[in-house]
């Protein structure tokens, strides 16, 4: 059975394989490897990621998935409420342990450098390295942008994998900001797209 690449919006009941799947998939990101260094990687990600997408995304962002990839975008009427409550923010401390000073800091140094004008933020999209290479995270990132487009706003995400810069930039992105992380972490990439029209999608 061939598994699709056809985008569907996700629903609370979808975290478990979103959060199994986004764990695998940013197993070998910097930033998470930075945030989450030892054996545990796996499991303390997969809390991460059901935390973040149960209490924020799916609420106030545009969640979408395939059998084996997820992204999570949040339009720019909705960024405000898509910030960690309290309740949130001790349940990612519980998660992070001794990181979670390392996690603020970065939080905050990202929200430094947000742009500020209306947009569409790509907060995470990934795939599952089993998975990587047969359109899933196009897929998904192709919805989004297109939502975008029709909106006619620009698009901005982060990355701190250098190997993903040219897959964003095949799709109209250009690196706006190259941001060192505190407390000598990885660097993280501002990535920006201007809104396009259909036609010239």
């Amino acid at each position: 059975m061939s598994i699709t690449n056809t985008p569907k919006t996700t629903t609370i009941d979808d975290a478990p394989l979103i959060s199994r799947t986004l764990a695998r998939a940013f197993d070998d990101d910097p930033m998470m490897r930075w945030f989450f260094p030892d054996a545990s990687r796996e499991a303390a990600l997969v809390r991460y990621f059901s935390t973040v997408f149960t209490r924020q995304y799916v609420h106030y962002g545009v969640c979408e998935r395939t059998e084996v990839a997820a992204a999570f975008w949040v339009p720019p009427e909705a960024q405000a409420k898509a910030v960690p409550d309290a309740e949130t923010v001790q349940e990612l401390q519980n998660i992070l342990g001794d990181r979670a000073p390392l996690f603020r800091d970065t939080v905050e140094t990202a929200a430094e450098h947000t742009p500020q004008e209306p947009h569409w933020y790509l907060a995470v999209i990934g795939a599952d390295p089993a998975a990587q290479g047969q359109g899933h995270g196009a897929a998904l990132l192709r919805s989004g942008l297109a939502r975008a487009d029709a909106a006619g706003l620009p698009a901005y995400l982060e990355s701190s994998k250098p190997s993903n810069l040219p897959f964003y930039e095949h799709f109209g992105f250009t690196v706006r900001e190259e941001l060192r992380l505190p407390g000598d972490g990885p660097v993280l990439w501002a990535m920006w797209r201007q809104p396009r029209r259909p036609a010239d999608a």
